[in-house]
């Protein structure tokens, strides 16, 4: 796709698709956006919330990252684009659901298991790679001599959203709306190569199927 193609995108979209979303687009620019979920995704190309899900605007605040990572909360006043939309989600928009979704084939949690040490075109994904860390370090636990190279990749795209979702519970403010019942965190998988998604099951420890 090229950039000329993507002007002639819009114009489709003003001639056609526009048409069928025009009264939604007044309502919301007349009374501002109430969604009622967060979604956190990768910025992976293949990835598209809207698309994957049906939602149409309005529907969610949407925040797409490399890896879909979460960064733990920490009071300070550096720059963070992820936590002050998490922020912006639970403060301004009082969001009722945050949902944190992985992806299989993530080059991210690939590039957990590459060297970048030499790469210095790469030195600010070798520090955002760190919110990976923790999930290729338990599943190099688990590994034996039977597991597969994909089994491994797979095995560490679906445990980093459990990570991920734990450092969501770092910040102030979702632990106390959890408390209080005004919000529900979900840890999803989206399978590039069917569509389907996996939702994570806390009690049982284990993605079972959307």
């Amino acid at each position: 796709m090229t950039i000329e193609d993507l002007k002639e995108g819009n114009q489709l979209f003003r001639n056609t698709k526009f048409k069928d979303y025009k009264n939604d687009f007044e309502t919301l620019v007349e009374k501002g956006q109430s969604p009622e979920i967060l979604f956190i995704g990768c910025s992976d190309s293949r990835v598209v919330p809207d698309l994957i899900i049906s939602s149409k605007p309005g529907d969610m605040f949407i925040v797409r990252n490399v890896g879909n990572f979460v960064p733990p909360y920490k009071d300070d006043n550096d720059y963070h684009g992820t936590t002050a939309a998490i922020e912006f989600a639970l403060s301004v928009l009082n969001v009722k659901h945050i949902i944190i979704c992985g992806h299989s084939n993530c080059g991210a949690c690939r590039s957990l298991y590459l060297d970048l040490e030499n790469d210095k075109t790469l030195i600010h994904m070798k520090k955002w790679l760190q919110l990976g860390m923790k999930a290729k370090e338990e599943v190099l636990k688990k590994l034996n001599f039977k597991t597969q190279e994909e089994e491994i990749y797979t095995l560490t795209e679906k445990t980093s959203v459990i990570y991920q979702l734990e450092n969501l519970l770092t910040f102030p403010e979702v632990k106390k709306r959890i408390k209080e019942g005004d919000l529900s965190i979900h840890g999803w998988y989206y399978k590039i190569e069917d569509g389907t998604i996996e939702c994570y099951n806390k009690e049982k420890k284990e993605f079972e199927s959307l």
